[in-house]
């Protein structure tokens, strides 16, 4: 019969102990062990990225042309889909636009002015500016009177919720096509 252990009895308060190799081959391979703790110390640290790298690395996956949510108004608020809220609050704005606009002598005094793009700009404190943009090469209307007609008419809107990006709000910018009528046309 073959011993395949190394054993030896040691015999300690009155108790065996079999150990299954030399304490001589363990000291000869104890360096040799110490030199592998220490070594492998170095496969367990991770390399921390800086925190300028991982701003730089999120800042490049955000898409900075959408928004999470787009802004809405209170009939808006109880459609789930993203982009039916978002329809929605284009036309809800457009119909305000239009009824405000059409109140005034605007189409009078211009009357071949049937539409008017108006970029509005909703700020994350829910206030809103109207701008109307005109063609480059508008000269057959006064572009300071209408924009003053603009700015007089287009107060009093309803509360508007702004753009969320991130849960942060906001500022965003839309053109809206609005279609100014005639009063006889009512």
């Amino acid at each position: 019969m073959k011993i395949i252990w190394n054993t030896k009895l040691h015999k300690k308060n009155n108790r065996i102990f079999v150990y299954p190799f030399n304490f001589k081959t363990l000291r000869q391979f104890f360096p040799f062990f110490i030199c592998i703790l220490f070594n492998s110390c170095q496969y367990f640290e991770k390399q921390v990225p800086s925190e300028k790298d991982l701003l730089q690395k999120e800042l490049k996956s955000i898409n900075w042309k959408e928004v999470d949510e787009y802004p809405s108004v209170s009939n808006c608020e109880k459609i789930a889909d993203k982009k039916l809220r978002q329809q929605c609050f284009f036309e809800v704005m457009s119909n305000l636009i239009q009824e405000k606009l059409n109140v005034d002598t605007l189409s009078i005094l211009y009357p071949e002015l049937d539409t008017i793009e108006v970029k509005v700009t909703v700020f994350p404190n829910s206030t809103m500016k109207f701008e109307p943009q005109f063609p480059k090469d508008s000269v057959a209307y006064d572009t300071i009177k209408i924009d003053s007609i603009l700015h007089a008419r287009l107060v009093d809107f309803p509360k508007v919720n702004p753009a969320i990006k991130r849960g942060i709000p906001v500022k965003t910018q839309f053109i809206l096509p609005v279609i100014i009528k005639a009063k006889d046309e009512k």
